[in-house]
């Protein structure tokens, strides 16, 4: 697959490059797995001599003669002898960087952690030592995302606050799912995009396995994901294992509730039968996986709040793989397949809110966007958009087939939370029905 989007990124890229000529860079790119971030950095200097260390889980001697090599063959200059100590290796770097500009790229940076935590407070003490006087652009890239925002943004750390930029990666936008779709397969159907969307979240790399197989339709990415062996299957456990650690029973156990509709703390630990408020918390601040929600204008603070995995691959693997990994095991995976084919009208139409929900934040033409729903739950509003400037509100109702809205219904809604929340008594109010042929 080709190389898509990534525009602003690559802008920024660009721009810390060119400042580092003058001025020594560091820059922090995270995200989730499979994200794309090596891709992001390789592709915006595709026309440099990037030098690049990629951190496995190996003895920091054998590490350093891998780097050793990459220097060699990248900067042209022959080094004598072995070094053992990855520090001795940065300081070289850093010291030839106030003669010649360098590009350093060091990735998975957070497994200096396995290799020789060490590494962290010597990398700091050079990077003090060297910076006023180097021409570097330094990038370095984590995918564990705990271990990054332990390593930059906690204040015990040595590295804190030496970043001088930081990229947050994040899931391909709508529009460029789309161009993905016009490029690859232009007959495509707005069920096929959604299923695009749904199946992978817009992560580059599940995206790039359906591509480059061809399977772009709703039929075809069932067959990728249900054939026996698939990637997908395990890429779940495969993904957090690292992230949760010896305690990743009890946050599956969780993901999978509120994958399936368990989505208030309540419900959770009446289900687990445990306290609960610790995991939430890393799982909302540490390691991003889940979001804190509300009705619009809930005034209390603890009222009313519901939780969501917001990586659609995640919430479907929670919702299906995991849920009946015992199905798998069996050697049922046509079966699994019959399971979702029967949910997924109900699954998807969920899904979709989540679309047009993206597709508005990316437009950028509203200041709040939301949903509403009563402390009873009689009444729902999928979506509320409004802009605060131009003084409108629009309220949205979400269906797969335009058949099944009803506007009366949704006026009826909106009239309650009008009158619910005291708000937007001075704005211009409409009202509108969102399916599948309006992607």
């Amino acid at each position: 697959m080709k190389f898509f989007d990534r525009k602003q990124e690559i802008a920024k890229l660009e721009r810390i490059d060119s400042l580092s000529h003058e001025v020594a860079q560091f820059t922090v790119v995270s995200g989730r797995r499979r994200i794309g971030k090596t891709s992001l950095v390789r592709h915006a200097y595709k026309d440099s001599d990037m030098l690049y260390f990629f951190v496995a889980r190996k003895t920091e001697a054998d590490l350093c003669q891998t780097f050793i090599e990459s220097i060699r063959e990248t900067l042209n200059i022959p080094m004598i002898g072995s070094v053992k100590h990855f520090s001795e290796l940065f300081d070289y770097v850093m010291q030839l960087a106030k003669s010649r500009h360098i590009t350093l790229m060091i990735d998975e940076f957070q497994e200096f952690y396995r290799v020789n935590p060490a590494v962290f407070s010597e990398m700091q003490d050079i990077w003090d030592r060297h910076k006023d006087e180097a021409k570097i652009n330094l990038i370095v890239c984590g995918s564990v995302n705990s271990l990054i925002n332990k390593i930059f943004r906690d204040k015990k750390e040595p590295l804190y606050g030496r970043q001088t930029e930081m990229i947050h990666l994040r899931a391909f936008v709508p529009s460029v799912l789309k161009e993905i779709m016009v490029e690859y397969r232009p007959n495509y159907t707005n069920e096929d995009l959604l299923a695009l969307y749904l199946f992978t979240g817009g992560v580059a790399k599940y995206v790039e396995l359906l591509v480059d197989r061809r399977c772009l339709t709703l039929e075809t990415i069932l067959d990728a994901f249900f054939e026996r062996d698939s990637y997908f299957q395990g890429e779940g456990k495969n993904m957090l294992i690292e992230e949760f650690g010896k305690e990743y029973g009890t946050y599956f156990s969780i993901l999978s509730l509120v994958a399936q509709g368990h989505n208030t703390r309540g419900e959770i630990e009446d289900m687990l039968g445990m306290d609960i408020g610790g995991y939430l918390k890393k799982l909302i601040d540490d390691y991003g996986l889940i979001a804190k929600q509300q009705p619009l204008f809930e005034k209390a603070a603890n009222k009313n709040v519901h939780y969501a995995i917001h990586d659609h691959f995640l919430r479907f693997w929670f919702r299906f793989i995991f849920k009946y990994s015992y199905i798998l095991e069996a050697g049922g995976h046509q079966r699994l397949r019959q399971i979702v084919e029967r949910d997924y009208s109900s699954y998807s139409g969920k899904v979709l809110e989540a679309w047009f929900r993206d597709t508005m934040t990316e437009q950028g033409t509203f200041t709040r966007i939301g949903y509403w729903h009563d402390r009873k739950g009689e009444n729902e509003i999928d979506i509320i958009a409004a802009d605060d400037i131009d003084k409108t509100v629009n309220f949205y109702e979400v269906k797969r087939q335009e058949s099944d809205i009803d506007i009366s219904i949704l006026r009826s809604k909106a009239d309650t939370f009008l009158k619910a929340t005291g708000q937007y008594k001075k704005s211009t109010i409409s009202h509108h029905g969102l399916s599948l042929d309006d992607m």
